[in-house]
């Protein structure tokens, strides 16, 4: 019989390019070559001979990963002797030139300052004005010359353009993503059995889209964990909500002599089963003393 084809659900490689795709829609790009990067730096200043090398090395591996999968996707299933093979598609670093690599910096110089937005602001960014995700700018050498070619957060030309945190927005694949990782994980054994299931999806999509995009590449490679832990916090947090709800309308109802919630009266039989065990048991090693 027949395996049944593997359904690719949702992987990183994936998420990190919409995650990608939605954030340069905040952003200036000179040119969109120049709109993928090759490495992430914390500063300009670390543009040097050892950060080229390090982007040229991605840079290449990039390029043989693309060339394999195009490969792959031409290539026939049946043909198995002639199956392509990765390292046929290794890319020298020498061929890559210096004006291929674009570098991106990790900086608040661009994003205006906003006094008083937090009473003792610990960092440089609770100084700023408020960014839906981690500020940056691009960096390529244009002959040899090295300059800015993108800007988040930014609308219009560099010179003529302002700050803009609102203009962008997430990809219509990435708010599918979101959605098809919070019906997957409302199925797992235990949360399907709650009743207000379709409130804790809902509170999940709900931070997913606030905090969909502060995933931080330089940080991790791994947005799918990020995801489903602030999906786990969301239903945590409804359940949790639930549970003390229901603990108050329980009181209200005894306090008006009518009977609580099935499962208040299944903890309450319980509690009373304990009290007695321990009353045997407490009994049982009195007579043996």
């Amino acid at each position: 019989m027949a395996q049944p084809k593997k359904v690719n659900y949702l992987n990183n490689k994936d998420i990190l390019k919409e995650i990608h795709k939605s954030k340069m829609t905040y952003c200036w790009v000179a040119d969109d070559k120049y709109d993928k990067f090759d490495i992430i730096l914390e500063d300009v200043k670390k543009i040097n001979r050892i950060s080229i090398k390090a982007a040229k090395e991605n840079k290449a591996a990039k390029m043989q990963y693309e060339a394999y999968q195009s490969a792959m996707a031409q290539h026939d299933p049946k043909d198995y002797r002639n199956k392509p093979k990765q390292k046929e598609f290794a890319v020298d670093i020498k061929d890559i030139d210096k004006e291929d690599l674009v570098f991106r910096v990790m900086t608040m110089d661009h994003i205006p300052l906003e006094p008083g937005r937090k009473k003792n602001p610990r960092n440089e960014a609770e100084t700023k004005a408020k960014v839906n995700f981690p500020p940056f700018k691009h960096y390529a050498y244009v002959g040899d010359e090295l300059k800015e070619v993108a800007r988040s957060h930014w609308e219009g030309g560099l010179s003529n353009g302002h700050f803009n945190p609102e203009h962008g927005k997430i990809t219509n694949k990435l708010g599918t993503m979101f959605l098809k990782l919070v019906e997957r994980y409302s199925h797992r054994g235990n949360w399907r059995g709650y009743t207000y299931v379709d409130e804790m999806r809902g509170q999940a999509l709900l931070q997913l889209s606030y905090i969909g995009l502060q995933f931080n590449e330089q940080k991790s490679d791994n947005p799918f964990a990020y995801y489903t832990a602030a999906v786990n916090n969301s239903f945590t947090r409804v359940l949790n909500l639930e549970k003390r709800n229901q603990t108050i309308r329980d009181d209200i109802l005894i306090e008006q002599g009518h009977l609580p919630s099935y499962g208040r009266q299944i903890q309450h039989e319980n509690e009373l089963r304990e009290l007695r065990e321990a009353a045997i048991l407490k009994e049982n090693s009195d007579i043996n003393d």
